[in-house]
């Protein structure tokens, strides 16, 4: 049976960081993929460590080629992936532990060619979150390509690894890496895809891990000829992609604006940390060190805790809020009404100002009103759920729907009735009690 995804990882002297990168990929919460780990003639021991990875898992698939550059062998994987769906890594990243599944749910979910992903720049031991398309909707051709003009030097729109390609469009239309290219031959490779494409779909959930090391190719430097010689040569290619893209009259309109490729295209390879940078580790919630096996109730309460947090995560790096903000939302959506704000701090088990904060940040985006109720002043508030919350309670769904699966996973149809069976004696015992 075919696998639904294809993980492509070119490797070439990799064997200081290709074990993070492929562990981070072997440890999705999606399964069904095969990793084609390409050893680009390495001369240090990332092909055997490859070669081990490949033992242990029959995902893992091991190619090794003489070395002929990242575009080749990139060429080269796509020439023998089997699956639906194309994804691609570099052996110094990582990717988050949900990027597949977000990826392929979000191409089935609306029905899309191209689902573009935010990803993190890791500089040291800082981190910072960069996305640029923040509409949640189906984007056409048309509507996508004007965010790329935009900001077409961006590496949002010009890297591979990000994103989710159809490998069906691939074929069809026989789409590979210019080898001969030593610059943006990647971002040719997506000016051609979006050409036979008709939707897009954008996830603001950063999902990969991005590491600018020195020895890349964006880091090598390039004479002043030579670098003009190839922009000049991008630029008649992003130029004729809006032509084809754009009516006559459209192009005209914006042709100053293509024309700034030529401009912005100097700071390619330059991802600076933004402001709001986070420590790399801080970005998403962990699980301390041995609670995953220990036995007790309180960590069995710990390790469901963490589990739902994880998807909850999700909703607040997708909505720029955070854990807190949608943990609260999610308590709110739950209940809806509350006596006091004691009563409600101790219901969603945080302190009185930190719930006080989440409130005030979630009303000052107009995801909620609060409003009393009655008309004696009993203290009884009630929770309105504004339109703009209106994804973000979809979201919730999703969430639990995720959580769910986890826990019941490989469960049959009379286990799962025996569970609710016996769950529901146990909640009315507790209830007795309290």
């Amino acid at each position: 049976m075919e696998p639904t995804v294809s993980i492509i990882v070119p490797v070439y002297n990799a064997e200081k960081f290709i074990q993070r990168c492929v562990d981070s990929i072997l440890h999705q919460e999606f399964t069904d993929f095969e990793l084609l780990l390409i050893n680009d003639g390495s001369t240090d021991l990332s092909g055997s460590i490859c070669d081990e990875y490949a033992s242990l898992d029959p995902r893992v698939h091991v190619f090794h080629k003489e070395n002929t550059g990242v575009s080749d062998t990139r060429n080269y994987a796509l020439d023998r992936a089997r699956g639906a769906y194309l994804q691609f890594a570099d052996s110094d990243d990582w990717i988050a532990p949900d990027a597949t599944k977000l990826f392929v749910r979000a191409a089935k979910k609306h029905d899309c060619d191209l689902v573009i992903a935010d990803f993190y720049r890791v500089v040291g031991k800082r981190i910072s979150h960069k996305g640029d398309i923040e509409e949640e909707n189906v984007l056409t051709r048309e509507a996508y390509a004007a965010h790329m003009m935009a900001n077409p030097a961006d590496f949002y729109y010009g890297v591979l690894w990000n994103k989710l390609y159809r490998k069906d469009i691939v074929e069809k239309h026989h789409l590979r890496m210019d080898a001969a290219l030593s610059w943006c031959e990647d971002f040719l490779f997506n000016l051609e895809y979006i050409l036979h494409s008709k939707s897009f779909y954008a996830l603001q959930a950063p999902v990969y891990y991005y590491v600018k090391t020195e020895g890349s190719l964006v880091s090598q430097s390039m004479s002043l000829s030579k670098s003009i010689k190839m922009k000049l040569l991008m630029f008649d290619y992003y130029n004729k992609f809006y032509k084809h893209i754009l009516d006559e009259k459209e192009y005209e309109k914006n042709r100053l604006q293509v024309y700034s490729f030529l401009v912005k295209a100097a700071t390619d390879g330059l991802v600076p940390l933004l402001p709001g940078s986070k420590k790399l580790g801080d970005e998403r919630t962990g699980i301390f060190s041995g609670a995953v096996d220990r036995d007790g109730i309180i960590m069995d309460a710990y390790r469901d805790r963490k589990l739902l947090e994880r998807y909850m995560e999700t909703i607040a790096l997708k909505n720029d809020l955070t854990l807190n903000d949608v943990k609260v939302l999610f308590y709110l959506s739950q209940s809806g009404e509350f006596q006091s704000l004691k009563e409600l701090s101790d219901f969603v088990n945080l302190s009185r100002r930190t719930l006080s904060m989440c409130l005030q940040r979630l009303t000052a985006k107009g995801y909620i009103r609060m409003e009393e109720i009655g008309e004696r002043k009993t203290g009884r508030q009630k929770i309105l759920f504004l339109p703009a919350c209106d994804g973000i309670l979809a979201d919730f769904d999703t969430a639990q729907n995720d959580y769910d699966q986890v826990r019941f996973q490989g469960f049959t149809e009379e286990e799962l009735i025996r569970y609710a069976f016996f769950n529901d004696r146990i909640k009315e015992n507790i209830r007795r009690v309290l």
